[in-house]
């Protein structure tokens, strides 16, 4: 792939004294970010400018700033009616590879990775080294072409201040719904697997009891800053406790937390395993299920009746099993049944979700796997029955519906923000090309080529 720096034909004298190649050097050599020219005009070999349509020819994406102002059939340069005399244009040739929308993982944990040491971790780093190591799996995201994510769990100030840094354009990231969590006393979310006295020290101040102190916990999360709410209707998987993965939130804590969260124009994800949670908090209405390791007949009814989403994360599902049956196995007797037995039925339960018209939007748990993998969730989603064109919806054209952007992203459009991405082989033929990112553009600035 061969980027080059132009100025307008009135700068012919920069160019020719220096080169084109001369040029691209020096546009690579401005990290973390590429911005310096007023215009980019991406060449594109294969165009797929909306996941659900057929992907166009040789065609460029030209942009100014952050947005995408044109979407144009050939290999076009801009004309000097089209730019002013102080204005630069960047050519950046993709004739040779397959180039989308970015990606969006709906379902990450930025702070941390699972872990030998995870105990070790939590006594012995600060906030400002959790928050420095957050910027880092951020970075290791966006590497591999997610644009966009949103972290379910997480300490709230950390994950506030790393959403808005980058927002900011402070640190190379991508862009981040933040999540303020609620959860009941002993359910999953809260603090377990420690001594008393550091249960008593850990335990937050969103943890709740009944619906009227849950409402209380929705309300302080949002004003703290949470973008989403994410709730836990269900045991989980990584809890240190042997209560189960049945539903631990009841109905009216469950109505209680979503109708106060939509109230203040948030949504409301739901971590949930068995049938029961599943189905209470889509009729309690939720907006996404997170998991959905054993969603039934009536959860299908409910999904479709409602229009709340699934995301998936069958690599965490993968992930788990994978280290409950490894060797160097760190996980407690609790901790490893439950990973055996949900792990290895979320894979199908969702091919049968898929079959039945239920909307998926793609999420990986990371942080349970490794930052930088997601997408081989696409992979796990294929294997189950997914088709490669609707994975590549669940990951652009959904994720954004489920996030409220749809406006600004999802699509390579007019008006909206440039966040492309790029690969040598289709996803559409291959869909484990989404392994293989090497081009990564976010609202317009280069973060890979």
């Amino acid at each position: 792939m061969l980027t080059r720096t132009l100025h307008d034909t009135r700068h012919d004298s920069l160019t020719k004294r220096l080169g084109y190649s001369s040029i691209a050097i020096l546009v690579c050599a401005i990290s973390p970010f590429v911005n310096a020219a007023d215009y980019k005009v991406i060449h594109a070999g294969e165009l797929l400018t909306v996941a659900s349509k057929k992907p166009l020819q040789q065609y460029s994406l030209i942009i100014r700033d952050d947005k995408i102002t044109e979407v144009k059939k050939g290999y076009v340069t801009l004309s000097k009616d089209k730019v002013i005399a102080t204005d630069t244009v960047e050519y950046i040739d993709l004739k040779d590879s397959f180039v989308m929308s970015g990606l969006m993982d709906m379902h990450v944990h930025l702070q941390g990775e699972i872990g030998p040491k995870n105990d070790s971790e939590a006594l012995r780093m600060s906030d400002a080294d959790v928050a420095m190591r957050s910027a880092y799996f951020a970075n290791k995201t966006l590497q591999a072409g997610f644009t966009t994510v949103r972290d379910l769990g997480a300490k709230p100030e950390q994950i506030y201040a790393l959403r808005d840094a980058i927002n900011k354009g402070w640190l190379p990231g991508p862009r981040i719904v933040a999540s303020g969590g609620v959860s009941v006393t002993g359910g999953h979310g809260d603090v377990d697997g420690k001594s008393p006295d550091l249960l008593d020290m850990l335990t937050s101040k969103t943890i709740c009891d009944g619906p009227f102190d849950c409402r209380r916990a929705t309300r302080r999360a949002i004003k703290y800053g949470a973008d989403v709410i994410k709730i836990t209707s269900t045991g989980g998987v990584l809890s240190d406790t042997n209560t189960g993965t049945g539903q631990q939130m009841a109905n009216d804590e469950l109505k209680e937390v979503i109708d106060a969260a939509h109230a203040l124009g948030r949504k409301v994800a739901s971590h949930a395993h068995a049938a029961e949670g599943i189905n209470a908090a889509l009729r309690a209405g939720v907006d996404s299920i997170e998991h959905g390791s054993y969603a039934n007949k009536e959860s299908i009814k409910l999904f479709k009746k409602s229009g709340a989403y699934l995301v998936p994360t069958l690599l965490a599902g993968d992930t788990v099993v994978q280290m409950a049956n490894s060797k160097g196995n760190f996980m407690s007797d609790a901790i490893k049944a439950k990973a055996i037995r949900v792990g290895n039925d979320m894979q199908n339960n969702f091919g049968n979700a898929y079959k039945k018209g239920v909307k998926i939007a793609f999420g990986t748990d990371s942080g349970v796997s490794r930052h930088g993998d997601s997408a081989k969730e696409a992979v796990l989603m294929s294997q189950a029955g997914m088709s490669n064109k609707d994975i590549l919806i669940s990951a652009t054209i959904n994720g954004a519906d489920l996030v409220g952007m749809s406006e600004s992203i999802g699509t390579l459009e007019q008006g909206k923000q440039a966040d492309v991405i790029a690969m040598k082989v289709s996803p559409l033929t291959q869909i484990d090309a989404l392994l293989n990112v090497q081009f990564v553009m976010k609202s317009g600035d280069i973060h890979k080529q």
